[in-house]
């Protein structure tokens, strides 16, 4: 991989802990945690982002020739052409489960519309619901300071009622504390048909706030992820409502 990797992915594959130059912190299979305590960010609202786009081989236009007959070319950057008919349609949901310390449990998603509440339990709340990968992509807020009311909380992606193509997309989920750098995790393994994905826990580790890197892909839905971790949830088949919102 080396080169081709380096190449794909930029400099940041070389920053597993972080880029001062991007104030980030990108986790990794080999660095999988950080402490928004000890980072100072563990007040305020800490935003969670899941952004996507479709990968630019999927996407209709010329296919790119052969680097032997054209070594130029890796370093020429490619055209990324608007979505087309021919495309893959991909929907993909930003949800999570809470676990509060008086014990109750439940999910924030757009999928029957639990959008949740942020300066009253589980101080988690949905922004929207975003369907065709727009640049803001699907927001989720947390109210930290309301940290020890929480226990722990499983950030996950799926995608609804449409093809599994995990693998057709780069799906980035960034939390972008109130104080410090912002935590990337990037979902680029590759699970053709998976639907689901554990993304990230954040747990109350005896007052300290960690964050855990997971990138679990499952072949199912919520009701997987929920046996993974044990949440103990009643699921059922959801619908999204038409407006989205």
């Amino acid at each position: 991989m080396g080169i081709w990797q380096d190449l794909w992915r930029g400099r940041s594959a070389d920053f597993d802990s972080g880029s001062a130059a991007t104030n980030s912190i990108e986790l990794t299979k080999r660095n999988h945690t950080v402490s928004l305590t000890k980072q100072g960010a563990a007040t305020g609202n800490l935003r969670i982002n899941l952004s996507w786009r479709m990968r630019t081989s999927d996407i209709g236009g010329p296919q790119r020739g052969s680097l032997l007959r054209h070594p130029f070319r890796t370093f020429k950057p490619e055209v990324v052409q608007a979505h087309t008919q021919s495309m893959v349609n991909v929907d993909l949901d930003l949800g999570v489960m809470y676990e509060l310390k008086d014990g109750s449990k439940g999910v924030v998603q757009p999928l029957g519309s639990f959008f949740g509440e942020l300066n009253g339990p589980p101080y988690v709340k949905l922004s929207g619901d975003d369907r065709f990968g727009s640049a803001s992509g699907e927001t989720i807020y947390v109210n930290l300071d309301h940290r020890d009311d929480i226990q722990r909380l499983l950030v996950f992606v799926y995608i609804y009622d449409q093809t599994p193509a995990f693998d057709r997309t780069h799906a980035i989920v960034t939390l972008f504390p109130s104080n410090g750098p912002r935590v990337e995790i990037s979902l680029d393994e590759r699970h053709p048909q998976a639907r689901s994905c554990a993304v990230v826990m954040i747990e109350n580790v005896k007052g300290e706030l960690i964050v855990r890197r997971e990138v679990r892909f499952v072949y199912g839905f919520q009701a997987e992820l929920d046996r993974l971790y044990g949440w103990g949830l009643q699921w059922g088949r959801g619908y999204k409502s038409k407006a989205g919102r």
